[in-house]
């Protein structure tokens, strides 16, 4: 797809990638008009980088490892007045960010989180459901606002996110994200998103070692992060 490269974008997806040769071509084929894809490449050893570029996606390099090391890249290289993060692995499809987008258009939202509804069993393992909704329930309990997911798809303001101050490299980076905008006042809002599953093994969740070191950086984060 041609969006975004023949016109200013309004708005930047950051996708985090780490071999994910398999499901760019899919995700970056879902690209609404005006939205231009930012991959990071965070170590791959296969062709996730020559694939991107191939697809006309905007490539940037972080050679640092951990998750929130490479959306913090792909934030640092935003430009267009929107910015999204996704998933590279083809669980979340790039073509429900408009939905996602309106509200922050409209004014009527500073951060919007997908929630996401799996599309069936296998898109969501257990012990990855039951760490979100514990998760869930702490930030709930800490913002203020009723949440039940993460939010791995999310929309905001690029020039504001990127004065939020996030430090995370690691796992951390979305849960500290939420919890920054909350102690600034922003309106956090949930939409719906089909999730599907993804193609290959998620380095975090695809295992419960994965799963329990996430839960470790995120009980960090809300030690550090007071909303």
């Amino acid at each position: 797809m041609t969006a975004g490269r023949h016109a200013p974008a309004r708005v930047d997806l950051v996708l985090p990638c780490l071999d994910e040769e398999r499901a760019l071509p899919w995700v970056l084929g879902r690209l609404p008009d005006g939205v231009r894809a930012i991959v990071v490449d965070n170590g791959s050893t296969d062709r996730s980088a020559e694939v991107a570029r191939e697809l006309g996606a905007t490539v940037v390099t972080e050679t640092r490892r951990g998750f929130g090391a490479a959306a913090n890249a792909g934030l640092e290289a935003a430009t267009a007045p929107f910015v999204a993060f996704c998933d590279a692995d083809a669980s979340l499809d790039p073509a429900e960010l408009p939905r996602l987008l309106l509200p922050v258009e409209r004014g009527d939202a500073d951060l919007v989180l997908g929630r996401r509804r799996p599309t069936s069993g296998s898109a969501w393992p257990l012990h990855a459901r039951f760490a979100n909704r514990v998760l869930a329930s702490r930030m709930s309990r800490r913002t203020g606002t009723r949440l039940h997911d993460l939010g791995p798809m999310r929309v905001t303001v690029t020039a504001r996110l990127q004065g939020l101050g996030i430090l995370d490299r690691r796992s951390g980076f979305p849960l500290e994200m939420v919890l920054r905008a909350a102690a600034d006042g922003w309106r956090i809002r949930e939409l719906d998103v089909p999730y599907l599953p993804r193609e290959g093994r998620s380095k975090v969740t695809g295992t419960v070692r994965g799963t329990f070191t996430a839960i470790g950086d995120m009980s960090r984060i809300f030690r550090e992060v007071h909303a």
